[in-house]
């Protein structure tokens, strides 16, 4: 069986999924769309710059909407209207609020098409790997996940312009946009949190939202999860978007560190050296090639019938944090989830 792939969206990050449809066998990519004709058929691929007339031209398995949020819910509907669909996937941050989400998964409920969200940074190699650390139990007791986002790419008035300039006018930037990323990862360590509390501020000026601020999340058996984020400081790395930033594990029985290189070395309680247990990263892409992982996990769920991570429904939770975490920047004060 062969999966027909079509994309929407030809701006900066189209590129990784383009790159991984070309890549996963038994996948053909038959057309991109996006509204600037020229950004769609620089990829090679049938190009047409109406949703609608490309579903009727190349009857597609699956639509990649590789869209901002503002854009998700009129190109779900309308995907959604075309018959025959196996799955969508929808980059994230998923639509542009919760009640919105909601909506679209309910509609994709009622289609009984499969909907699936372009959170891509649990498939990243390293939280793979500390995952299966995490339940083997190497680390004894867990008390404490802490990432550090250090992607030093928030400085000055151009700051995002060059990549992706609408991060500029985000009125919700830091977690809405990036931290979300976390907040999904978070969950799939650890579990559902039950609390939030953040402390959230802007440091560049030119930026509509925030930029900078501490999210401490609670999970079960008192460990605690805590995002430390500034997109105006960079960490060691040569590629500082690999992991944009470096995370510890700690338990009772040692320490779990990750990186800027992707790398992850386990050093044990009282030990002065540590174990590399994932050397260093050599994909030149984004993020550990996390992108081709999570489509190469939905071709092959939908071909096996294998359950499928990331679906919508089971999203809007991410969406409830990320609720939650804005709400107790407001006030100050800890916020159940």
């Amino acid at each position: 069986m062969t999966l027909r792939v079509a994309c929407v969206g030809a701006g900066y990050f189209s590129q990784f999924h383009i790159d991984s449809w070309r890549r996963i066998p038994h996948v053909e990519l038959v057309g991109v769309c996006d509204q600037v004709r020229e950004k769609a058929e620089a990829t090679g691929a049938p190009a047409f710059t109406n949703l609608a007339t490309m579903l009727d031209a190349v009857q597609p398995d699956i639509v990649d909407l590789i869209l901002p949020p503002v854009r998700h819910a009129e190109a779900i509907r309308t995907a959604i209207a075309h018959q025959n669909l196996k799955a969508i996937i929808c980059q994230k941050p998923f639509c542009e609020n919760l009640a919105e989400a909601e909506d679209m998964v309910a509609l994709a409920q009622e289609a009984n098409v499969p909907l699936i969200v372009h959170e891509n940074f649990r498939f990243q190699p390293w939280y793979r790997r500390a995952k299966e650390v995490l339940d083997q139990g190497s680390l004894g007791d867990l008390y404490q996940v802490t990432f550090r986002l250090r992607p030093g790419d928030g400085q000055g008035a151009d700051a995002y312009l060059a990549r992706q300039p609408y991060f500029q006018k985000m009125k919700r930037f830091l977690i809405h946009e990036t931290g979300v990323h976390w907040i999904d990862t978070f969950r799939y360590l650890l579990g559902p949190p039950h609390a939030v509390y953040a402390d959230l501020r802007r440091v560049n000026p030119v930026i509509a939202g925030e930029d900078a601020g501490f999210v401490v999340l609670d999970h079960a058996a008192g460990v605690r999860a805590v995002f430390d984020g500034n997109r105006n400081v960079d960490h060691a790395a040569d590629n500082p978007r690999r992991t944009m930033g470096e995370a510890t594990f700690e338990g009772s029985g040692g320490v779990l560190t990750l990186r800027g290189d992707g790398s992850l070395g386990l050093r044990k309680h009282g030990a002065q050296s540590e174990t590399v247990i994932l050397p260093p990263d050599a994909h030149e892409g984004f993020g550990g090639d996390c992108t081709h992982a999570l489509q190469l996990h939905v071709v092959s769920g939908l071909m096996s019938g294998q359950p499928l991570e990331n679906l919508a429904a089971d999203y809007l939770q991410v969406i409830r944090i990320e609720e939650a975490v804005y709400r107790s920047a407001e006030t100050g004060q800890k916020v159940k989830v």
